[in-house]
């Protein structure tokens, strides 16, 4: 049972790709219960990182931080859904980098014990998130800006990369779908909106990170999306 797309895929993900910047590193990788897309991006020259929703496996990402000499100094949420969330305690008490989550999901942060229950999953106890992340954020490594992105839930957020023309877009987008909006504080008007207006205005040829599946792109879904085209 996936709390994410309406037509959920089981595809997996990419894995690593750069852009044409030789500082700019990314790897995508599935991890958790529920096989959440985290994605690890980089800046080669200063050493710094983030990671974006680390769903479980932590021991993992953090193996990757080392292989590749980055030093993990925050960590993003596109959404609290448990299956994006599993691993971040564990990785801010092992890096000591900051919880970063929209202020309007923290009504599913604090019920991720009941979220676990309710699809089965090991609960994980999870502290606080540090800080609240708001529209236009920079995210202050590799060029990234947030962007509100509302309708999977409340404080749905998606992260875009312009020179990378990368977005990680949670579990908002998908390769011929959206979200789900039967979850609680989804809402289907909210995310066809966020999609439109928010989404595919971005370039067109930009690599869509998922939140779970394959990548796609915003020319792609723009055109033949099955759910929200442009």
């Amino acid at each position: 049972m996936s709390i994410a797309s309406k037509l959920p895929s089981s595809e997996p993900a990419g894995g690593a790709q750069k852009s044409a910047a030789p500082v700019f590193f990314r790897k995508t990788f599935a991890v958790g219960p529920l096989q959440c897309n985290c994605t690890l991006l980089g800046d080669t020259r200063s050493g710094k990182a983030i990671v974006i929703d680390p769903g479980g496996d932590a021991a993992k990402i953090l193996a990757e931080l080392k292989a590749h000499n980055l030093q993990l100094v925050a960590i993003y949420h596109t959404h609290a859904h448990l299956d994006h969330v599993l691993a971040a305690g564990e990785l801010k008490r092992k890096t000591g980098a900051e919880i970063h989550l929209h202020a309007e999901d923290n009504f599913l942060w604090d019920m991720i014990e009941q979220q676990c229950q309710m699809f089965g999953v090991p609960y994980v106890p999870q502290p606080d998130p540090d800080k609240a992340i708001v529209d236009d954020q920079d995210l202050g490594c590799c060029g990234g800006v947030a962007i509100h992105t509302p309708g999977h839930s409340p404080g749905s957020t998606s992260f875009w990369f312009e020179e990378a023309k990368l977005l990680v877009a949670g579990d908002t987008l998908f390769r011929g779908s959206i979200g789900r909006t039967d979850l609680w504080g989804g809402d289907y008007d909210q995310i066809e909106k966020s999609i439109k207006e928010r989404l595919y205005c971005l370039d067109e040829e930009a690599l869509v990170i998922t939140g779970h599946g394959p990548t796609t792109t915003i020319g792609d879904e723009r055109e033949g999306n099955a759910i929200v085209r442009g």
